[in-house]
């Protein structure tokens, strides 16, 4: 069986700008009552996944994620096979284990653990 797409990110300078204008376009509803400013999306659609709207740490960017069992066993074989780590796997306590690889083109995906 194959790994789901589980999560979606929309990451730019003015997070609360992307916010309005995402939820306003398509009638999500977004959550960003936490002190990184994330914005939580629930599309309220059916068979959709959820996402964020966050401040872009970097060039903006829009990344699809993964998920795995054990994030770094994918990492190692991204790296053998032509892709580069771009962030480790990196535990954010009580919310998420994750990690980003760039692929042979140089496209950002990410990899969360179940």
């Amino acid at each position: 069986m194959g790994q789901p797409v589980v999560h979606f990110e929309i990451l730019g300078k003015d997070p609360k700008k992307l916010q309005g204008f995402y939820g306003d376009l398509f009638g999500w509803h977004i959550d960003a009552s936490n002190p990184m400013n994330y914005g939580i999306v629930d599309t309220h659609g059916e068979g959709g996944i959820g996402g964020g709207i966050g401040p872009a740490q970097g060039p903006n960017q829009v990344t699809f994620y993964v998920q795995v069992d054990d994030p770094q066993a994918y990492l190692n074989k991204i790296e053998a096979a032509g892709g580069k780590t771009i962030m480790p796997v990196t535990v954010i306590p009580d919310m998420v284990t994750l990690a980003m690889f760039a692929d042979p083109e140089g496209n950002i995906v990410g990899l969360v653990k179940e």
